[in-house]
C-alpha cells in the first residue's frame, strides 16, 4: 500500500512507534525513524528484529520541543509523503491521581506534549507549502480524547487515567482539525487514530474490567492499531481529511 512512499515516524522507540516502523517497512515504505533517545530506539528495533542497516530505514535523534532542531530536521528531509506522531513527552511527575497533580505539573505536561505536537504539525504544514507535494499527517489521540474516563475500571489497581492525558488527547483532536482547515488543500491531509487501551502487561483486575467494556477483544494488541494508520497514509484515504478514526472494539459506545 505504501510502496515508494517516504514516511517520518516520531516517537519511534515507543510501543506503537516501533511496531509501526516495522509495519510500514512491510508495506514497502521508506521510513525515517525519529526519537529523543537513539539507544532506546536501537533496543526497540532489536526486539522487533528491525535491522539498523536496512537501507529502507534511517534513524534521527530529535527533541520535538526544540523548534530549531525540528525545523532543521524538516529542512534536511526531501520527498516526504507523510508523517506519524507517536511521541508522548511527559515529566517525571506525570500520572498522579487528580488531587495530587499540581498546576505546575499539569501545565508542564500539557505544554511538553501538546506544545510539541503543535510545533510538529506547524513544521509539517510548512514543509508541504514549501514542496507542494501530497502529504499525509497522522496524529495519535485516544478514546479518552473522545469520552470521559471510565474510572471504575481502575478499581483495585494503583492506576488512574491522568487528567493531563485527557486534556492533551482531546486538544490534539481539535488542533488537528484546525491545521487541516487552515491549510485547506486536498493534497495536505491531517487525520488521527484514537486507539482504545493497548496491552502492555497491565494488572489483571484492570484487564478484566476493561474487557467488559468492549465487545470481547479487551485491550488491543499494538498491531490492531497500525492498519488504520497505514490506511490514512495511503492513497486509499486520498480525500479523508480532518477525521478521527476510533479503534476500540466498542469501548466508547
Amino acid at each position: 500500500m505504501l510502496k515508494g512512499k517516504k514516511i517520518l515516524v516520531v516517537g519511534a522507540a515507543g510501543l506503537l512507534g516501533g511496531t509501526l516502523v516495522k509495519e510500514l517497512l512491510a508495506q514497502g515504505a521508506q521510513v525515517i525513524a525519529a526519537d529523543l533517545n537513539l539507544e532506546r530506539l536501537d533496543t526497540r528495533f532489536a526486539a522487533l528484529d528491525i535491522g539498523v542497516d536496512d537501507a529502507n530505514v534511517s534513524r534521527i535523534q530529535i527533541d520535538l520541543a526544540d523548534k530549531a532542531e525540528t525545523s532543521a530536521m524538516f529542512s534536511a528531509l526531501d520527498d516526504l509523503a507523510g508523517a506519524v506522531n507517536c511521541s508522548y513527552p511527559r515529566n517525571k511527575n506525570y500520572g498522579k491521581h487528580f488531587f495530587d497533580v499540581t498546576p505546575e505539573d499539569f501545565n508542564e505536561n500539557v505544554s511538553m506534549n501538546l506544545g510539541s505536537s503543535f510545533l510538529f504539525m506547524q513544521q509539517c504544514a510548512a514543509y508541504f507549502l514549501r514542496t507542494a507535494k501530497p502529504f499525509s499527517l497522522v496524529n495519535i489521540s485516544s478514546v479518552y480524547g473522545v469520552v470521559a474516563p471510565k474510572f471504575e475500571i481502575y478499581d483495585n489497581t494503583p492506576m488512574t487515567m491522568p487528567v493531563e492525558y485527557a486534556a492533551i488527547k482531546s486538544g490534539l483532536i481539535h488542533l488537528s482539525k484546525y491545521v487541516a482547515k487552515y491549510v485547506s488543500d486536498s493534497r495536505f491531509r491531517v487525520n488521527l487514530v484514537s486507539p482504545g487501551g493497548i496491552f502492555d502487561h497491565q494488572p489483571g483486575d484492570f484487564l478484566d474490567a476493561y474487557k467488559k467494556e468492549t465487545f470481547g477483544k479487551g485491550m488491543l494488541d499494538v498491531t490492531d492499531v497500525t492498519g488504520s494508520v497505514i490506511y490514512l497514509l495511503s492513497d486509499y484515504a486520498q480525500f479523508v481529511n480532518g477525521q478521527n478514526l476510533i479503534v476500540d472494539d466498542g469501548f466508547t459506545l
